[in-house]
């Protein structure tokens, strides 16, 4: 079951971001915390993938549909764009009427303004290391993703409300492969690390403890928060019942 589990979600995945992961990646994108799952994560990428030269595991199926589809985009991008200009040079080649506007006219209007488009970003910005900025930088080039002062600035309020630095933001961005960043997120593993810690503090070990319950322990420090859509449907399920 954790073997089809991690199946399921890698090949979603990569159909999702159009990408392919590496190990910490895939170990990642699955959310595998315990040794069962990460092995699991292991098996399926070599059961099932090819590891390139560059650390990616690739999907054979997958990227053969991806190049498919693309091909097929740019062919249909080439045909909207040359019926476009014969559309124009019809439009412009046939006799005007009298009161008619030349062809390309932009009428201009008292509530006119410029727009000032967000330029990309391409500095790291004040407070925060080259080589984080380099890392976030990658994150983003890899899924595909541009980044301009709107991103920042909306990771930058999102890091103020978890109280995070925004090095410490665009740090976390880069290790999860996040292309965003939301408060809740990291509030919701602050909540379950210190849970614990309360509990490791007020309950002594004791010296001859039991393995499994060492294991559980070990593993809930490893754990990660469950995504909220994946709460919800959980608790959908329990009022079903």
């Amino acid at each position: 079951m954790l073997q089809h589990g991690a199946y399921t979600l890698l090949i979603d995945s990569c159909y999702d971001r159009e990408v392919f992961p590496t190990l910490e990646q895939a170990i990642e994108w699955t959310w595998a915390s315990t040794e069962a799952e990460i092995e699991a994560v292991k098996f399926v990428l070599s059961r099932f993938f090819t590891l390139g030269e560059d650390g990616q595991y690739v999907q054979d199926r997958i990227l053969q549909e991806l190049l498919e589809y693309h091909a097929k985009a740019d062919t249909n991008k080439r045909i909207a764009i040359e019926r476009e200009t014969k559309r124009k040079e019809k439009s412009t080649n046939r006799e005007q009427c009298v009161n008619e506007a030349p062809p390309n006219h932009k009428p201009i209007t008292i509530n006119h303004k410029p727009t000032k488009e967000k330029t990309t970003v391409v500095e790291a910005p004040e407070g925060v290391s080259v080589d984080v900025w380099k890392s976030f930088l990658a994150q983003r080039k890899l899924a595909r993703a541009t980044v301009t002062d709107t991103v920042i600035e909306q990771i930058s309020k999102e890091a103020t409300k978890a109280g995070w630095t925004l090095e410490q933001a665009l740090s976390e961005c880069s290790a999860r492969g996040w292309r965003g960043f939301k408060a809740e997120w990291v509030a919701q593993k602050a909540v379950v690390q210190n849970k614990f810690d309360v509990a490791h503090v007020t309950t002594p070990t004791p010296p001859n403890q039991d393995a499994a319950l060492r294991k559980i322990e070990a593993d809930a420090k490893r754990a990660v928060p469950i995504p909220a859509n994946i709460r919800e449907k959980m608790e959908l399920l329990k009022r079903s019942a």
